[in-house]
This record gives C-alpha cells, structure tokens and sequence, in this order.
C-alpha cells in the first residue's frame, strides 16, 4: 500500500493536474525541490505519468492494471469472471475492498446476464495507484426503460426513483431487487447511465439525475472505489437492516429524483409515485436535499393519506428547508386531528 504521503500526491493530483509540485509542497511542508523530487519518484514507480513542460506541465494517475473483455451472454457465469479475470487485479488489496469489488462485480455482471437480453456483456476493470474503477455494458433496452415497461410508468425518469428506493426487480421469482441498491451505496462512486438518463451516486453527495441531448444503447454501470478504502459490505448493510433479523428493512430515498425539471411537488399524483411500494419497508428516510418547497396536497397525501393506511411503515423526513418543514407539519397535525 502507499505511505500516506504518496496517497496524498496522488490525490493531489486527482484533484487537479496542474501546479502540483507547488501544492504537494505547501501541504506537506516541504520545499519545491523536494516535492518535485517526490514526484520525479512517483514517475519511475510508474505511478505518474507527466505531458508538458515548465510552468505547463501536467500530471496524470498511471493505470498499474487493467482488464477488458467481452463475454456472450447466455450462459456466462458471474463468479467464473469474477475469479479468472477480475480478482487478480484486487488480489492484493485488503480484505473489505476486495469483499466489495467480489460484491459489486458479481451483481452488476448478473443483473446484465439475467435481464438485459443483449447479445454479450463487456467488462472493464482498471485500477492506478489511488483508486480502482469497472464498467459493466450490455447492449439490451436499457435499465430504465425495462423497468418503465414493467411498472407502466409515463417517464423513464420515474424508473431511477424506483431503483433508488430499492426491492425493486422485474423477476422477482429470481432476484430480491436488493443488487442496485446496496451497490450504489458501497462504492465511492457508483453511475447509471441508459438511453439518455444518467444515474449517480456519490458517497459524498446526495443522488443525482442527468439528461443528456444523445442517447446511449444499453445500459452501462461505472464503478469506484479507493484502493485503500475502511468502508465494509457488512456496515452498509447493517444500515439498512433491522437490527438482529438481518432483513433489508429500511431505506433511503431522495425525494428530488420526484421532482423532474421545471416541476414542483405539488400534486397528489406525484406523492403517490414517491410512496408507491414505501409499504414494503419499516422506515423511509425521506431526503428533501435539493427539494425548497412542496404543496399542501403532496404532502397531505404522503404524511396522512400514505401514513394512516400504512401505520407500520415509520418516514422519517430529513434535510427539509423551513417551508418543507412547515408542509409536513400541518400534514402530520391534520393526521393527528382526523
């Protein structure tokens, strides 16, 4: 593994490939001949690649190892791939960050082979000396537009709610729906993107919905995660367990992913395709990140309506501004009154 000196040259450079000597030395206390030196290092250890010169130089991660493949689809087994072309790349990583890449792979890898119906499944995995990445791409409909048929939803952008909530599949004889979900909290950083959605996760920033002008075929899922990572499969699913039944029984949701461009959520409408199979767990956090007001109707809907007919299901609302709060309140102190 790297010093922590060289993890932090190596961030520093993720960050921003330019001027990095000036700032390796800055944050380290050191003097500009020093820092170079270190980088000049880093370079012959093939951790560090460098195009330009005097003040125009840039810095790059240098890929230490990678593998990509294609695969068909019938037939392909997610743990043969996983043990002979994807665990030799982390072999030598710690345990937890080894548990998560073997977790991650496989259901991404499995979810393409059971339900995108393309004709082959290409894989990716590259890692450099501060991060690993991986890509799975099929070439099927699309995530969200499978789902969208299999729900009768309007919008594909409705589909990404749906995911993000969890327990969602369309083969529910074969899968729990759980595969998504804790994958995308797992990882540093984990993306969707199908047709012209885009999917993120970020461990540090709430979930995010793009559009873009041109669509993607398939579907591609990108992976992140740090070479050195503390994070554990078992803590995150511990998360959202209850505790001592081992059951995936609460969940996070992002209230904003209900809330398309241009829109306010105002209607009952909306609120019953943000509640839509809430029953299925026993707490909902309700993330209002993002989200600055909601209508007395949407709210009323979800906080009494939703509330009264599904008494063993707990929501909890988080992150709400003042005149979220204020909705909330009236709709519970209603609920309370009736």
């Amino acid at each position: 593994m790297n010093s922590p000196d060289t993890t932090l040259m190596l961030r520093l450079v993720d960050e921003d490939p330019r001027n990095v000597a000036g700032r390796l030395a800055s944050a380290l206390n050191i003097s500009r001949q020093a820092a170079s030196a270190r980088l000049q290092k880093a370079m012959k250890a093939g951790l560090l690649g460098r195009e330009g010169h005097g003040a125009g130089v840039r810095y790059e991660l240098q890929t230490l190892k990678e593998v990509r493949q294609s695969f068909d689809r019938v037939g392909l087994s997610e743990d043969r791939v996983w043990q002979q072309h994807l665990h030799p790349l982390v072999a030598d990583l710690a345990e937890n960050v080894r548990d998560v890449w073997r977790y991650g792979m496989t259901e991404m890898i499995n979810n393409a082979v059971d339900h995108s119906g393309s004709p082959q499944v290409h894989i990716r995995m590259r890692r450099n000396g501060l991060f690993t990445q991986a890509w799975v791409v099929d070439d099927g409909e699309g995530i969200f537009l499978r789902i969208q048929r299999a729900l009768g939803l309007f919008d594909q952008r409705e589909a990404i709610l749906e995911l993000a909530k969890g327990k969602f599949t369309t083969d529910p004889d074969n899968h729990s729906g759980e595969g998504i979900f804790f994958s995308s909290k797992v990882f540093d950083c984990f993306y969707i993107r199908s047709g012209r959605l885009h999917f993120a996760h970020d461990s540090d920033e709430a979930d995010v919905l793009l559009e873009s002008n041109g669509d993607a075929p398939g579907t591609t899922v990108l992976m992140k995660l740090a070479n050195d990572s503390t994070r554990t499969t078992r803590e995150v699913f511990d998360k959202f367990a209850v505790p001592d039944e081992y059951t995936f029984a609460k969940t996070i949701v992002p209230v904003r992913l209900a809330q398309h461009e241009g829109e306010k959520l105002v209607s009952r409408s909306q609120a019953k395709r943000l509640t839509m199979r809430f029953d299925r767990f026993r707490t909902v956090i309700l993330d209002f990140a993002g989200v600055a007001e909601i209508g007395q109707a949407f709210a009323d809907e979800v906080f009494r309506v939703f509330q009264r007919a599904h008494p063993q299901t707990t929501l909890v609302p988080t992150n709400m501004t003042p005149e979220v709060k204020s909705m909330v309140s009236r709709a519970r102190a209603a609920s309370r009154a009736s």
